[in-house]
């Protein structure tokens, strides 16, 4: 079969394949899975007063109860980072001054994001955040501490079925793969994050989590020769 016959079956079967000069291009995907051994909590506090100084003061003492709170829980220092600090004025929009919507007060909240490294103690230590007056959970991802070795086999896979995809195609079309030209990655990526709502978790001592599994994807685009 002649290679410009050869192109246009390619391309009429699924569009990620096609034969251009002589030469076949192919995507592969690999994917391994996981169980995750670490979790990332942000977690803070959020307070409303009628001073942006009263309004500070709340959240930094309750900061600071969150701190000692994971300190005492096993978490080290360098696994505790200050991740974001705001302070708003707060407005009624139903009433005005003459700058515009009148001031009623400021809110203040300051957030830290934790690595969690043993995860049998997440939902303990996250009903003990509650209890000492975190209101602003934002979410929890799972990750895993040594994603290496899931990526190289993820990488792997992904060549594999980029290959066994190509002979597919190649045979179908009756031409053989020759040598490889080029491999290039095209990233990776995680689940998103489980998200977790203060709401839920306001009159638990120990908030029930799911840690599931994670999923490690990697893709590949391999451009072969076509034998003559």
């Amino acid at each position: 079969m002649r290679f410009g016959m050869v192109m246009v079956l390619l391309m009429a079967m699924t569009g990620t394949a096609y034969a251009e000069q002589g030469r076949i291009t192919m995507n592969g995907t690999g994917t391994v899975y996981a169980e995750p051994d670490m979790a990332v909590v942000t977690v803070g506090a959020t307070h409303q007063a009628k001073s942006a100084k009263a309004a500070m003061d709340q959240v930094s003492g309750t900061v600071e109860k969150i701190l000692v709170t994971l300190s005492a829980s096993g978490v080290e220092p360098r696994d505790m980072q200050t991740s974001g600090i705001r302070l708003d004025p707060v407005r009624d929009h139903r009433s005005y001054d003459d700058g515009g919507p009148r001031l009623v007060g400021f809110s203040a909240s300051n957030q830290v994001s934790v690595r969690v490294r043993d995860l049998d103690n997440l939902g303990e230590i996250l009903g003990d955040l509650v209890a000492v007056g975190a209101n602003d959970v934002n979410g929890v991802r799972f990750d895993v501490r040594e994603p290496r070795n899931m990526q190289d086999e993820a990488r792997k896979l992904a060549v594999v079925d980029a290959r066994a995809k190509a002979e597919l195609y190649a045979e179908a079309a009756g031409v053989r793969l020759g040598r490889i030209v080029s491999i290039s990655e095209s990233g990776g990526s995680r689940p998103r994050p489980e998200m977790m709502r203060a709401a839920s978790m306001a009159d638990s001592a120990a908030v029930p989590v799911a840690a599931g599994e994670l999923a490690l994807e990697a893709q590949v685009q391999i451009v072969w020769e076509l034998a003559e």
